[in-house]
């Protein structure tokens, strides 16, 4: 069975985003193409698309991680903010772009909250996620023969 750590993030996220785009899982809100996603961040995101994959990687990283919080995650979405002259301090991610996220995903039924920990992957959030695994995996070992041991 393929699992979304079998396969590289770089070629499983964009294909996650594309379906969930597909499946309507989640849409962005209208303040998306405005808002910067983290105070150490100097500008709104480029990608006009940058919702879908941003959804995609927090399904991946619920699935990964099992259980977490938003404020977990605004902390693995977070970075270094320049402060001038002064040395580099760690910053959060949005909170709030985190939180829209994941009520979406939650609305959409791929992600459920876990005994106040946080929210966790629903079986058919898993469902999907071992799909598009599956398919990237195979499309990668018709290319590589040395990775059908895989599948």
């Amino acid at each position: 069975m393929t699992r979304p750590n079998d396969v590289p993030a770089s070629s499983l996220l964009p294909k996650l985003a594309a379906e969930l785009k597909s499946r309507s899982a989640v849409t962005p809100p209208p303040w998306a193409a405005f808002v910067k996603t983290g105070v150490h961040k100097q500008r709104a995101p480029v990608d006009p698309e940058w919702w879908y994959l941003r959804s995609a990687s927090v399904l991946r990283k619920v699935y990964l991680k099992r259980a977490i919080g938003v404020t977990r995650l605004s902390a693995e979405y977070g970075g270094k903010r320049d402060r001038g002259s002064a040395p580099y301090h760690a910053r959060l991610g949005s909170r709030a772009v985190l939180r829209e996220i994941v009520q979406q995903l939650e609305k959409a039924g791929l992600l459920q909250p876990y005994k106040g920990r946080g929210r966790r992957v629903t079986a058919s959030g898993q469902k999907l996620l071992d799909a598009v695994s599956r398919e990237l995996l195979r499309s990668l070992a018709a290319a590589r023969p040395e990775l059908a041991k895989y599948l």
